[in-house]
């Protein structure tokens, strides 16, 4: 009997392999063909999910965002019930932001993706509206965060600030820690955050 093949986990497996060719090579060697022999398929058989490279990518950056915020959304429940400024609710927060960050393989290669599509929306606008939405997503987890952890008489233009302030910490983090990763280690990350921390909570 023929092997079934079901669309929405071989649209899976190239777009695996969309992001094993961003993390190795680059955006730039992402073509159809190059997708097409990573996840050991023809060509014709990649087109027959997605139309051209364009839509490729686009849906490529859309799954490595919907991953990243599904992690984030996960662990924001552990984040309730614990008392302002307990030990549980730092831990908590910190394994939060640390999904946003490559501290094992599988969100390095993430991180890597995710602002290598970010970056290549600058110069290619079909990769505009997810780029927005993935600002748009994180920042609403952190400025949730940011709004449990800075005290309760902040003005919202300083939470605003915060949020901001948190997320160009976490994307100079990202970024650090995949381009020197022999010493923006996850303990330097992890002293890091916390020294961020630090400053929001006095």
């Amino acid at each position: 009997m023929p092997k079934i093949v079901h669309a929405g986990a071989r649209r899976r497996e190239v777009v695996e392999a969309v992001w094993r060719i961003i993390a190795v090579d680059g955006l730039e060697r992402a073509s159809l063909r190059e997708v097409a022999d990573e996840a050991g398929l023809a060509v014709g058989s990649v087109r027959h999910y997605f139309a051209g490279s364009d839509e490729l990518l686009a849906f490529s950056f859309a799954t490595v965002i919907d991953s990243i915020v599904a992690r984030l959304e996960s662990v924001l429940p552990g984040l309730q019930g614990y008392p302002a400024g307990s030990p549980e609710g730092r831990n908590a927060v910190l394994t939060l932001l640390g999904e946003l960050l490559p501290l094992d393989e599988q969100r390095a290669v993430e991180a890597c993706v995710w602002m290598a599509f970010r970056n290549a929306a600058r110069i290619r606008p079909f990769l505009g509206a997810e780029a927005d939405r993935s600002h748009r997503e994180v920042a609403a987890v952190i400025g949730r965060l940011i709004t449990a952890l800075v005290p309760g008489d902040v003005s919202e233009e300083a939470l605003v600030v915060e949020a901001e302030r948190l997320l160009a910490t976490l994307d100079g983090l990202c970024m650090h820690a995949l381009l020197q990763p022999g010493w923006m280690t996850a303990r330097m990350c992890t002293d890091v955050l916390e020294r961020h921390l630090d400053g929001l909570t006095r």
